[in-house]
């Protein structure tokens, strides 16, 4: 699908501001769409906004369809008259500069639970019809989800192939019987979807109101621990106990010597095919329903995977494995039409990758702080643009540009010099000022860049398990000059309305 010209910011929600040790769907998540617009950007681009699973990981999802949980804004729900006043009282261990998960997660589940026995023991609100309709129009996945959340709960971190044997077959009456009597529980995750989806449609349509289109990203494997894989094992390369044989990752790269060995997983997709890539576009549908535009990652992996042995500590003995190639994004498009997708091809790009991308029009990525470790032939470089692409300063998964720049070897150093013509002291606007005058249709940069934060701000580091995801913005970090100059550069590079006033002056 062609675009128009756009840019835009990279931020997680959960990189916001806000009293509750982490950000969320509530006022900084409005106030930064209103920056966003004041700043001439037209795309917001989020991470997956399913709930974290191991290392905090929002690409290890326990559900490739529910929101995250810990984004619902307390304050809304003070609002709806769930919880009170002193519910809301932050407590010590809740931070303003990195997420704490382990005290997040129990400082909001505790007033997430104290909402929904509020809700639940008002049998007379008129929210419940619309809480019963979004039930029924979500059961397809909801049903199988609220449930192994409460299992899970049950199993104090063991994976679900190692609950019940009953459980694990899914055989119906251990399913009647387990969702009888975690009645309560499986209604109370049901009740924070809902106040999710809700929070989240009402940011959705504020960003519409601005101006401002939603990137989502979509993780190309969802994680073992899940509810889609629990709910859909013939789907996946798993033997009869519900055991991973052969698991995701890549193989050895500029980010790891020894590969990323994820864990995820592997598709049947002889079995997908056979049932139309049903589960695939059910996927896909229901997340071009919350989002405008979807990243897909690991794009290549739809031509040829890294599968690894399961019992492998690393992902080096993998090997390319064929995927369902142009026959699913067939059996997507038929279904969905136009797709509105980023294909995330970085990595080993073949041929076939490159074809299967153009094939059904969809941008793919080049990230600037890949460009300059070679020649004037590396294709990450502004002038080796293409129209249908999406550039990068950097992504989630990369280093600040400031924090690039002081690890960057001499020789890398020199060339972006000369190629950018600059000293490098405000290496981070020479990056985005490149970006934004590429012929690329999208121009996103991450917060951090904006802000000329170093490397002890960046987001993840991929293959390490722990300490990530964690940074969190401060409101104070910003100031009135970064919206003009970002501003400026999309104005004067056609990707936002012209500001006159500004080149007057």
């Amino acid at each position: 699908m062609k675009f128009d010209r756009a840019s835009g910011v990279l931020l997680h929600p959960t990189s916001l501001p806000g009293p509750h040790g982490s950000g969320d769907l509530g006022r900084s998540a409005h106030r930064f769409v209103d920056w966003l617009a004041v700043a001439g950007q037209r795309l917001w681009q989020v991470l997956p906004i399913g709930e974290v699973g191991s290392g905090n990981s929002p690409y290890m999802s326990p559900s490739s369809f529910a929101g995250n949980v810990l984004l619902i804004d307390l304050h809304r729900l003070l609002a709806e008259g769930w919880l009170d006043p002193e519910h809301l009282d932050p407590v010590a261990g809740l931070q303003e500069t990195r997420v704490d998960y382990p005290q997040v997660r129990a400082f909001r589940m505790q007033r997430l639970h104290q909402a929904g026995a509020s809700f639940f023991a008002r049998h007379r609100d008129p929210r419940h019809e619309d809480f019963d309709r979004f039930c029924e129009a979500e059961r397809g996945w909801l049903d199988d989800y609220a449930l192994f959340m409460a299992l899970a709960l049950d199993a104090h971190g063991r994976s679900w192939n190692e609950w019940d044997p009953a459980l694990v077959r899914r055989e119906p009456a251990a399913l009647h019987t387990a969702a009888h009597d975690r009645h309560d529980e499986v209604r109370f995750w049901k009740f924070c979807q809902w106040n999710f989806r809700r929070q989240w449609n009402d940011l959705r349509a504020h960003a519409h109101r601005r101006g401002i289109r939603i990137v989502g990203d979509l993780p190309i494997f969802p994680a073992l621990h899940s509810a889609e894989v629990w709910a859909n094992q013939e789907l996946f390369e798993l033997n009869e106990q519900g055991r991973p044989l052969v698991i995701a990752g890549v193989p050895p790269d500029y980010f790891s010597a020894t590969g990323q060995r994820w864990g995820n997983p592997l598709y049947r997709w002889p079995e997908h095919e056979r049932r139309g890539f049903a589960w695939w576009v059910e996927r896909l549908r229901a997340l071009i329903g919350l989002v405008d535009i979807v990243r897909i990652d690991h794009f290549r992996g739809f031509a040829a995977h890294w599968e690894i042995p399961a019992s492998e500590g690393t992902a080096i003995n993998g090997r390319w494995c064929p995927g369902p190639g142009a026959r699913l994004f067939d059996a997507l498009t038929a279904a969905l039409g136009k797709l509105p997708v980023i294909a995330e091809d970085l990595g080993v790009v073949t041929d076939d990758v490159v074809e299967l991308r153009r094939r059904f029009e969809l941008p793919g990525m080049h990230v600037l702080q890949f460009a300059f470790g070679d020649d004037a032939r590396n294709p990450h470089l502004p002038h080796r643009c293409t129209p249908d692409a999406v550039i990068y300063t950097g992504t989630h998964d990369n280093d600040t540009a400031v924090g690039w720049w002081r690890s960057a070897s001499p020789r890398e150093q020199r060339f972006a010099k000369l190629y950018l013509g600059t000293d490098g002291h405000e290496i981070h606007w020479d990056l985005i000022r490149a970006a934004s005058s590429s012929v690329a249709e999208f121009s996103v940069v991450p917060l951090q860049d904006v802000l000329g934060l170093d490397g002890a701000h960046r987001l993840n580091r991929p293959g390490v398990a722990s300490g990530c995801w964690e940074w969190r913005m401060s409101w104070s970090q910003i100031r009135p000059e970064h919206a003009e100059r970002l501003a400026g550069l999309s104005s004067v590079h056609g990707r936002c309305e012209i500001s006159h006033a500004a080149l007057d002056r």
